[in-house]
């Protein structure tokens, strides 16, 4: 079984790319800024076109699996990751 981890930098990328897809704009127009909190778990406001827009730990992990099946071809399920907040967010997949 092998283990992939994610730095932050590498979630935000993903989550870039997803939601410029989805967006139809180039992924440098997307800003997004992860956090953490007791009661919402984890988020990510994004910022596309002027606008401002809040995704939630499932959709985060949409992105995650879309990155790793297309930047370094690894197939893997929504239960293969997990979140951890360590000294910045991570993201570690078991596959």
């Amino acid at each position: 079984m092998s283990l992939t981890v994610l730095s932050m930098d590498e979630i935000i990328n993903a989550i870039c790319l997803h939601m410029a897809e989805r967006k139809g704009v180039q992924a440098t127009d997307v800003q997004v800024e992860l956090s953490w909190e007791e009661d919402t778990g984890y988020t990510a406001e994004v910022w596309t076109q002027g606008r401002s827009q809040y995704i939630v730990e499932s959709n985060i992990i949409e992105a995650i699996l879309r990155y790793l099946h297309t930047e370094y071809n690894i197939r893997a399920y929504r239960e293969d990751v997990r979140l951890e907040l360590d000294e910045e967010i991570t993201a570690v997949v078991h596959g």
